[in-house]
């Protein structure tokens, strides 16, 4: 696929479905044969989308499917997924029923949310609970045992809750050298999980990060987020990797317009660009109002082969790029992703701004429109949004 399809502008992402099935993949066999793989699609699946990396995934090997909020599961359920959704995040228990109508499967972590859900849920309706537990990441989640088997005790006497699960979240789990605070964590955990009567179906601690660091903290499910999409959970584990990971998330532009500028010329506000010499400078149709944000003014991008850098300020919808030598307009510009020999990784976009590699592809806004790749191709799948 080319960039042209079924929308009008000269930017899109390219989400390539191999990589995700590889990814997947390759997490299957690494997992033992009774550990199930929870896909992680939240935030329409850290920005590659949602539906497309939800039936890539069941299709490869995960049995549950995990997003931050109901919306994201409805969402999901709209457009055909009937596999099992936990909502990591939290719920109102006034949205209780619309759940178990929807059968998504809900977190807790609060004794007054299950109280008030109690009395709202109808009496013919069931809705399958997981329990978070705080072991030490601080955000939410049970801490105290008398709260936990308070809890317990209520779902045991209802039968309209069905306690599924229990999970936990490791704060440092992708960092190799702070293994202490990890163990104290999987510690805690442990002891928690024997304050219940009755023993979950499913218990999972690790994300992607502790799923890779060994199968210690496997337990009988795992949380496969950012390994997924062929992201490091950190720089510092790429080293320890059980096995390669694939990036899957590409973006890319066209030139729209190229011109010549004299020496002392400047380019975009403020004036912050002046050429040094006679320069060819192109434009490309995208800006901070897609979430290529101002900071990367200065990054490189690819054309025809060669890493070329970002002139002047970056503006809300175009950027301008300084060329090493005149230009056809409609020329491929790839500002993530590979191109010849050259590439430009999440990673690298990611230290640019001081930031984590999560956040790159989740800031790519949903005006960028998402082109799904398999074998090379354009491909058209069930539910999707865009079909080409």
């Amino acid at each position: 696929m080319d960039g042209q399809g079924l929308f009008y502008r000269d930017t899109w992402v390219e989400v390539d479905l191999d990589c995700i099935a590889e990814n997947v993949q390759q997490m299957r066999k690494y997992l033992s044969n009774d550990v199930e793989l929870m896909a992680v699609v939240k935030a329409n699946a850290y920005g590659h989308g949602d539906v497309q990396v939800a039936e890539t995934a069941l299709k490869e090997g995960a049995s549950y499917l995990a997003v931050a909020f109901m919306d994201e599961a409805i969402a999901l359920r709209q457009k055909g997924i009937v596999a099992p959704i936990l909502v990591l995040g939290a719920s109102r228990p006034e949205d209780v029923n619309i759940a178990a109508q929807h059968q998504i499967t809900l977190t807790i972590f609060q004794l007054d949310w299950l109280e008030k859900a109690r009395k709202l849920l109808n009496q013919n309706a069931n809705v399958t609970i997981h329990i978070k537990l705080d072991t030490g990441m601080g955000r939410i989640g049970i801490k105290e045992k008398k709260e936990l088997q308070a809890l317990e005790s209520i779902m045991l006497e209802d039968s309209r809750f069905k306690i599924e699960g229990m999970y936990t979240h490791f704060a440092t789990a992708d960092e190799p050298n702070n293994n202490l605070f990890y163990n104290q964590q999987l510690e805690r955990f442990r002891t928690m999980i024997s304050w219940l009567d009755a023993m979950p179906r499913m218990i999972h601690a690790s994300n992607s990060a502790g799923a890779m660091k060994g199968a210690n903290a496997h337990f009988n499910a795992i949380r496969f987020g950012i390994g997924m999409y062929g992201l490091t959970p950190s720089l510092e584990m790429e080293p320890h990797l059980p096995f390669p990971l694939k990036e899957a998330f590409s973006l890319h532009s066209r030139l729209i317009h190229v011109k010549q500028i004299s020496k002392g010329e400047t380019i975009s506000y403020g004036a912050t660009y002046e050429a040094k010499e006679d320069e060819w400078i192109g434009t490309l149709p995208i800006g901070y109002a897609d979430g290529w944000i101002r900071k990367l003014q200065g990054q490189e991008v690819i054309i025809n082969g060669i890493r070329v850098p970002i002139v002047g300020r970056i503006c809300m919808d175009q950027c301008m790029i300084k060329l090493p030598f005149k230009v056809d307009v409609g020329t491929v510009v790839t500002l993530i992703g590979s191109q010849g020999d050259e590439k430009v990784s999440v990673n690298e976009i990611a230290q640019r701004l001081d930031t984590i590699n999560y956040e790159i592809p989740c800031i790519i806004s949903d005006r960028v429109p998402r082109i799904y790749k398999r074998d090379g191709r354009a491909v058209e799948l069930k539910n999707s949004v865009l079909t080409f």
